[in-house]
């Protein structure tokens, strides 16, 4: 089969279109014809090395190595100890996150039941790939954590707060891939919604439910907003603090990417901080995907790719901006 490898830590220019085996499936796994993987920013930290952690805690990857978590297919083969699957289902999942054994990228993969749901009709596979790890990972913040694990990040286990129709929402980076389906839990949720994104976003989020759009170009939310009950930021980064004081006393933080707060200020301000590592969630993927089949969820699609010109689509994400989500089409 085909499938993309790197062969060595760097940029988009490693990352080869290469002839492997196909996987053999063990226990509790089911062989996928991938039909679409989506791509997240774990696949490029990966291909980077993972530059992005300290080098004390940077795991040794052992080379080489197919990318990529997300994906969507048929069934092509269930190991006699699965129940609830069978050959010709159509699958999507985000498979073995946190982790680096996914394997994604390629025309099969191995993938562990637990990970899968059924992909909901109402969407095809483009759309079903580029939802898994975004979705989980608003769903696992907003609306049940659905594990115990404490998150690597504080050690403490994260709590959602319950959204309710008298609360305000922020969403920064609402247009990305986490952002724009928090823009859509929260309003599903009944909160009223801000999104913060730059212009060319606007319609795209306003589409997707949201009460009120922040230019962050022109606009400082700071400057425009307050009392809000829950901020979810997608961006992070050094100065993610600039969105406290748009939060009510008693409000809470909900940095997706890294980022440092000041427990002296925040205590100051009353706000709690909390976050995740999403991790892999079947039974929550197929509660998510009622959602989809009832139009409560729509899948941002930036771009698509061949599977073959993954490094065009791993340039494309390196430019940002990214409107949803970027997605390798794998087989019709």
């Amino acid at each position: 089969m085909k499938a993309i490898q790197f062969h060595e830590a760097g940029g988009p220019e490693v990352l080869r279109y290469d002839e492997v085996p196909v996987p053999e499936i063990g226990p509790g796994e089911v062989l996928v014809r991938v039909h679409a993987a989506g791509i997240n920013p774990p696949d490029w930290y990966l291909r980077e090395g993972m530059k992005v952690m300290p080098a004390e805690m940077r795991p040794a990857l052992e080379f080489p190595l197919i990318p990529g978590t997300d994906m969507s297919g048929v069934v092509e083969a269930v190991a006699p100890d699965v129940l609830g699957f069978a050959v010709g289902d159509e699958v999507f999942g985000m498979l073995r996150f946190p982790g680096f054994d996914g394997r994604t990228y390629a025309e099969y993969v191995a993938a562990p039941a637990s990970d899968l749901a059924h992909k909901p009709a109402g969407i095809d596979h483009v759309q079903a790939a580029g939802a898994p790890m975004a979705v989980l990972t608003a769903w696992q913040y907003l609306v049940d954590l659905g594990h115990d694990v404490p998150s690597p990040f504080t050690g403490q286990v994260h709590q959602p707060v319950p959204i309710t129709p008298e609360m305000t929402v922020l969403v920064n980076g609402a247009a990305g891939g986490v952002g724009h389906f928090a823009v859509q839990l929260a309003k599903w949720k009944g909160a009223h919604v801000i999104a913060v994104a730059s212009s060319r976003h606007e319609q795209f989020l306003r589409k997707l439910g949201a009460d009120e759009f922040i230019d962050y170009t022109t606009t400082r939310a700071a400057d425009v907003v307050s009392g809000v009950d829950l901020v979810i930021d997608t961006v992070g980064g050094p100065d993610s603090s600039r969105f406290l004081t748009v939060l009510k006393r008693g409000g809470t933080m909900l940095p997706v990417f890294f980022a440092q707060y000041d427990p002296e200020e925040t205590a100051r301000l009353d706000i709690a901080v909390s976050n995740i590592q999403v991790r892999s969630n079947g039974p929550q993927l197929a509660e998510i995907g009622r959602l989809f089949d009832e139009g409560k969820l729509q899948v941002g699609v930036d771009s698509t790719y061949p599977l073959s010109e993954a490094v065009s689509a791993h340039t494309r994400a390196a430019q940002g901006h990214i409107q949803g989500k970027i997605v390798l089409t794998v087989a019709s």
